[in-house]
Order: structure tokens, then sequence, then C-alpha cells
């Protein structure tokens, strides 16, 4: 028999706060919900005030304990890569907060590029400059005073999760999770340590890191009167609430990039070839659950300056002969290939606005529908679920739905994230609660499946040069 009110769950995201009040599995509505503080964009420089979101967050934590009985659970999910210093002793930030959208750290992938392959090879994902260690090093390299404070131990440095649980326990707990720590480029992926390696590398004293620990069962005393039993990425929540544990399932979301992602069975753990490799979550038996992940990198940006909202399903192919890639900021995973960008393979200058949109949404279609044949290939798929705002245009779901080799869903539940953190936090089945809907065709696509074989023989030629 449920318990009365006796769980908060939060979703920490870069735009927006959120939080509920649940029983032991049910996620209760109505969903608090506060904006983030603005993050400004200087030259590519994204940040925000610290204090500032934990302000917001705390403000947020007390309004839910009103609802709750004596000191209740909380699962938090955090957004990645976003990181600052702060004082050991007042607890203040030394820097802003530092978004994951920041680009500092692409000195020290154009420094650090020769070790590429080794980076890879410990930490599961290849230099990128929106994770932990690339731009952790500019900010020590430029400011040689943090670094300074940092090995006389009177500034920490973390991710926004250790920043926040610091604080909440007044200085006790200097830690962070296993899915986050997975994402900074210094964790050695398969034992779960930081990386001696890759911490000499980046210039990043190891023995000053925030301990790793699993994503639950954490049974942590909060000053804030709950008990912190939940921790992990935001993404891997997402996963939780979207696709079962297993093989069978693949998770599809559309949103300012794309990722397309899969858990990995354990006989299978080192069979990602050049896709990603992600730990999903480690649990309290320190059991680690894998995941291959596919992505698309930017195409929200490289649809925005086109009518995309109004193109018709009916539209799609009809511009036989031309093919496109819809990533602005480089092809993603499992191809690393930041040289190319928004492409097309011949001249649109001719075509309408909207036309161009279509162009670029089939390009988004066959980079997913691509992923998809070759999970499938390795793996047989039995279900696609699709999620992320870029899922509800017609035309992508009518797409997808003909290129797939398996069924195609639009999950219609919301609040994927907080949903998540309650199943991890009550060790509830992956999918628990999920609501979907099938997508059927409505159109013969033949024309589509066509033009899909034809792009991936301009795509490979493209990849290859």
């Amino acid at each position: 028999m449920a318990t009365a009110l006796n769980t908060i769950v939060f979703d920490l995201g870069s735009t927006a706060i959120k939080a509920a009040v649940c029983r032991d599995n049910e996620l209760c509505v109505p969903v608090f919900s506060r904006p983030a503080p603005d993050i400004l964009n200087d030259h590519g420089l994204y940040i925000s005030d610290a204090m500032a979101y934990k302000t917001e967050v705390d403000q947020l934590l007390e309004k839910c304990l009103r609802y709750t009985n004596a000191t209740p659970l909380l699962g938090v999910c955090f957004q990645r890569s976003s990181l600052l210093i702060w004082s050991r002793k007042t607890g203040l930030p030394a820097t802003p907060l530092i978004s994951w959208q920041d680009n500092r750290g692409i000195a020290s992938c154009d420094a650090l590029s020769e070790h590429n392959a080794v980076i890879r090879q410990i930490a599961g994902v290849p230099l990128a400059p929106y994770y932990f260690a690339p731009k952790m090093r500019v900010l020590l390299l430029q400011q040689p005073d943090l670094l300074q404070g940092i090995m006389a131990k009177e500034l920490l440095m973390g991710t926004l999760d250790s920043f926040l649980i610091w604080h909440w326990t007044e200085g006790k707990y200097y830690i962070t999770d296993a899915s986050m720590a997975a994402r900074t480029l210094l964790m050695d992926i398969k034992n779960v340590q930081w990386s001696g390696h890759l911490c000499e590398l980046f210039n990043v004293p190891q023995h000053l890191l925030p301990e790793i620990k699993p994503s639950n069962d954490l049974g942590i005393e909060l000053s804030i009167g709950a008990i912190l039993q939940t921790s992990v990425a935001d993404q891997s929540a997402a996963m939780l609430a979207s696709v079962a544990n297993d093989t069978s399932e693949v998770l599809v979301n559309l949103g300012t990039g794309g990722f397309v992602v899969r858990y990995l069975s354990q006989d299978s753990i080192n069979e990602t070839g050049d896709y990603l490799k992600t730990l999903v979550y480690q649990d309290r038996r320190k059991v680690k659950h894998w995941a291959i992940e596919g992505t698309l990198n930017s195409i929200s940006a490289a649809l925005q300056a086109y009518p995309f909202q109004d193109c018709k399903t009916e539209n799609l192919a009809q511009i036989e002969n031309i093919y496109s890639i819809a990533e602005p900021t480089g092809v993603g995973a499992p191809y690393f290939r930041t040289d190319i960008g928004v492409m097309f393979s011949q001249q649109v200058e001719h075509l309408t606005a909207q036309q161009i949109a279509t162009l670029l949404l089939e390009g988004i279609i066959f980079r997913i529908a691509l992923i998809l044949e070759q999970y499938h290939q390795h793996s047989t798929i039995q279900r696609v679920y699709l999620s992320g705002g870029l899922s509800a245009l017609p035309c992508l779901q009518q797409g997808l739905a003909s290129c797939s080799p398996a069924p195609v869903f639009r999950i219609i539940q919301r609040q994927a994230g907080l949903q998540g953190v309650l199943i991890l936090t009550h060790s509830l089945q992956s999918a628990s609660d999920r609501k979907a809907e099938l997508i059927t065709v409505d159109y013969q696509f033949d024309a589509l499946v066509n033009k899909y074989q034809r792009w991936k023989g301009w795509f490979y030629q493209v990849i290859s040069d």
C-alpha cells in the first residue's frame, strides 16, 4: 500500500527547474517549476550565477517539503557538464556557473587532439569542448590562482551536482555520481574511477576531484530536511522513463540536438564501434548499466532559419536528387566530423525556404534511420520511441516510421526527467509509467525509402572524403 507523499523529485535543467512531490511509485501533479537564471552568452562563453541557481532550487525544495511527511526521500537529475569552482570556507563561487554550451574548451581540444584516441578509449567519449575537462583545463591555465587555491584545498571544483550536494550537507559530502563523472573526460569508464592518465593530460588534480558514488540508494541526510537517495544525469533519467532496460527498444530524442540511444547487454559492452559508450547509471549494487549512443549535432539550429513547422508530409522526397546533412556544428557520433556542417549535394539557391527546410528534415530522418539500421544489424530492434520537441512534427514522425526497421512510437507523457528520477529512487521497472502512441504511416512512402538508399551512397562518399 502506498504511503503518504514521501518523495520529492527534481529535474535541474539549463532553462527550467522542475519538481514534483510523489508517493512511492506515482508522480503526483501539479509539477512545480521555476525558470533557471539566465545564461549569458559572451562570444561563446556561456555563464550564469551559481548562487542564483541554488536559491531557485532551494526555494522550490522548501515549497515541496510543505507537502511531505517527515524527512522525505529526494531524487535529482542534473544537467551534465556545467561546472564551477567555489570556496571551501564560504561556499561562494569563485567562478560563474559555466554551461555545457560554453566553448572555451576548444583550445584544449586543439592542444590535445593527438591524444583523442586514448581519451576516447579510457573515457568512452571523444575529445569535445562541452565536457568538464577541456573547459576546466583552460580555466586553470588562464587563472593560475584558481589552481593554487585548489591545490591548497581552499577551493573545490565540480559539476552542478557536486556544488549543490556540498551545500546541502554543509560541506560533509563532496561527491558526484557515476553518470555525471562519465561525461567529464576524466573518468575511466570501465573501472568507474578517475583516470590518472586523463587527469594528467588535462592538468586537473585527480586527488582533489569529488568522490564518485553510485547513482541511487545514497541515503545521505541533508541539512534541508530530506534524504538524498538519487543523483543522476538528466539524459539517464529520461532514458529510464522512456525505454525498457534491455536491447529491444531505442530512444530517439529530438531537441536542440538529437541522440539515438539503446541499452547494451553485458556481453556486448565492448562492441560499440565508433558510437559513444554511455554509462546510464550505476545502481546501489554498483552494477553498471551501459548504452550505445549515436548523436546529431545542433539540428534545431539548422532548422531555425526556415519555416520547418510548415513542412508537409507529402512534400518529403519530392525533390529526388538533392540530399542534405543538417548538423551545423559537425556530424556527430559515430563519425565525429567537425569539418562537415550543413551541406547539400547541389546548389539550393533556386529553392524556396520551405523546400530547403524539407530537405533538412529529410537529412535528419536519414541520419537517424542509418543509426537505427546499424543498431538493428547488430541486434534486432523491436520498438523505437520518439521524444523531444521536434518529435511533434508530423513529417518527422511519418518519415522515421517509414524508414525505421521497427515500429515507431511517440512518447506522449511529460516530465520524463522527473519520472526517471522517481523510477531510480524507488527501484521501479524502467519505463514503468510510459505513455506512447504508435505512429501509423499515412502515405505510401516508397519514394522516401528509395531516396534514403540513394542518400546513404552520397553520405558515405562525403564522410570518406
